[in-house]
């Protein structure tokens, strides 16, 4: 990954990790709990989202280890279930607003840049066509960190969401198993290069994503 690359990838990563966790603000506000809200975290300034290893570290190992796949994440906005209006459902949407907000980018993205294929055909303008490129890689990065987010390993937000529908014995076991989340969360990415699996173990985890980016190139090709 060449320096070009990284100057436009870190700063499409910074904004959506930010609306990432804006949304999980926003809905714990609308759900009862003005925690986010009162942290001075319901906010667009970088600063009080950095993480200096989800935001920082971990991207940075990843692009200069030359890693097909760049995930990072903000700071965690601060959320009080004990102020969910209706418990452990409000938890599972605080939970799942976060990758719904990428997702809603990444189709926003692409229903921008179904006008800008049309501008393109009209002028063949290089500058349409780094915009497109530009696009391109927005819609990317917010499917992959939506789909990376929603993997049912704590603390990512598909954990919770799991948690949610999970009842009894296998709850409790759950959220037991749920301290060593972190840990294995470092070890996929240690050796999940280093598995069999076509592509590695982390494009069969990201499989959906890599699906829907298919499915918009093939509408695009249509078009």
């Amino acid at each position: 990954m060449d320096f070009s690359q990284i100057i436009i990838i870190i700063p499409i990563l910074l904004f959506s990790m930010i609306v990432h966790e804006v949304a999980h603000g926003w809905v714990a506000l609308k759900c009862g709990d003005p925690t986010a809200r009162d942290a001075g975290r319901l906010t667009f300034n970088p600063i009080p989202h950095i993480d200096p290893f989800m935001t920082i570290l971990l991207p940075a190992m990843l692009i200069f280890s030359g890693s097909v796949f760049i995930i990072g994440g903000a700071k965690p906005v601060p959320v009080n279930p004990y102020n969910f209006k209706r418990g452990e459902k409000d938890n599972m949407l605080v939970a799942f607003a976060g990758p719904a907000s990428n997702i809603l980018l990444a189709l926003i993205a692409f229903i921008i840049l179904i006008f800008v294929v049309f501008i393109w055909r009209a002028t063949g303008s290089q500058v349409v066509i780094a915009v497109q490129g530009f696009l391109g890689t927005f819609i990317f990065l917010n499917l992959i960190l939506a789909n990376f987010n929603l993997l049912p390993i704590p603390p990512l937000d598909g954990s919770h969401i799991l948690a949610y529908f999970l009842k009894g014995r296998a709850k409790i076991s759950y959220l037991k198993m749920s301290r060593y989340g972190f840990m294995v969360l470092i070890g996929l990415f240690m050796v999940g290069r280093m598995l069999p699996i076509r592509g590695g173990l982390f494009y069969l985890l990201l499989t959906p994503s890599f699906k829907l980016l298919q499915l918009f190139e093939s509408i695009l090709s249509r078009i």
